[in-house]
């Protein structure tokens, strides 16, 4: 998918030439299509970005892992892909999806379920759009 190119022919062709870090990896941000909730951030790489955009099902690589995988493949909450976008430099790809069930491995709807607040004496986390849909001890058993 990479060839040399220009700044400019990154910029403002037409051709898609996404830039995997050294890791060989580009971040993915996932929202939902109907609610423009940003449901996840994720990582791609080569093959998981190949596969995306052949199957229209979101493929991620998970680094933990160092393992391809498809969304939804063992907790059956799948995202179908509506719609892709890369950001001006290629570097992130933006995926607009139908989320079925919940985005996150946490069970919640998405991966964004605290909200970051100043408070006396520094700064502390709250719960927000918390509840789980479903028990990940259960879906994620080994």
């Amino acid at each position: 998918m990479s060839t040399s190119v220009t700044t400019n022919e990154r910029e403002e062709g037409l051709t898609f030439q996404p830039r995997f870090d050294a890791s060989g990896i580009v971040t993915c941000v996932a929202t939902d299509a109907v609610t423009g909730d940003v449901l996840m951030v994720a990582h791609m790489n080569e093959e998981a970005l190949r596969k995306t955009i052949a199957t229209g099902d979101a493929w991620y690589f998970s680094r933990s892992r160092n393992a391809l995988w498809r969304k939804g493949e063992t907790s059956g909450q799948t995202q179908r892909v509506v719609e892709m976008r890369v950001d001006c430099d290629q570097d992130a790809i933006w995926i607009r999806v139908e989320q079925q069930g919940a985005a996150c491995h946490t069970g919640r709807h998405s991966c964004f379920y605290r909200r970051i607040e100043a408070a006396a004496g520094g700064t502390r986390v709250s719960f927000v759009d918390a509840e789980r849909q479903f028990d990940p001890a259960k879906v994620y058993r080994k």
